[in-house]
């Protein structure tokens, strides 16, 4: 009788004779626990599908009492249980990235911290601000809030007036902007009878 063989993970045919008591367990486990994982995953799917079917009924059914029309998708809604202690919550947020125009307004803003370097002005904080806002997260991607807050710093000359070279900057970061779609956010809610606040219900593996 042949011997049943495994392929492992560069393709090649291993007789089940070489491959160790240890390896055949960590392949049985992984394999069941995957498999596990997806029949999770295509309930959630499921969940969400029908969850966001009722709620959008809900919202037509609202939209119809009072004879309004209901317009796109963009922008959240939720509805409250009759107590107050659930909730239910549809956001949408918009898909952001960056295009080539980010890297000019780096330059702009390296430029900004030499010369404020140079002449003394310059507040090792922000040095430290426009760094962090840079750094690319584990996905390789630069963090569009990060870089978007770099806006909301009020850079001034010595004069007390808005620093020409920072405004052409946060101009580039403007221009930089790219909506690449928009996503859209199931969350629910139950109220904790002990602390009275309002706590998500986790659905991510993360935090549970």
């Amino acid at each position: 009788m042949n011997e049943p063989m495994w392929k492992n993970a560069q393709g090649h045919l291993v007789p089940l004779s070489q491959i160790s008591d240890a390896d055949q367990m960590k392949d049985e486990v992984t394999n069941r626990l995957a498999v596990e994982a997806e029949n999770v995953q295509a309930v959630i799917s499921a969940f969400k599908a029908r969850a966001m079917a009722e709620m959008n009924a809900a919202k037509a059914l609202i939209f119809e009492k009072f004879g309004a029309k209901i317009g796109g998708a963009k922008g959240g809604f939720s509805i409250k249980s009759f107590d107050g202690s659930c909730e239910a919550e549809v956001s949408v947020a918009e898909r952001v990235s960056f295009g080539i125009e980010l890297q000019a307004a780096k330059a702009l803003i390296d430029e900004c911290i030499e010369s404020w370097a140079k002449e003394g002005d310059l507040d090792p904080r922000i040095r430290t601000l426009v760094e962090h806002a840079f750094q690319v997260n584990k996905a390789g991607r630069i963090d569009t809030q990060r870089v978007l807050g770099l806006r909301k710093l009020p850079m001034k000359d010595r004069d007390g007036n808005p620093d020409a070279g920072w405004a052409r900057a946060m101009d580039a970061v403007t221009e930089a902007l790219n909506v690449d779609g928009t996503a859209t956010y199931l969350r629910f809610y139950r109220r904790n009878p002990k602390t009275h606040r309002r706590e998500q219900i986790a659905l991510n593996f993360s935090d549970l």
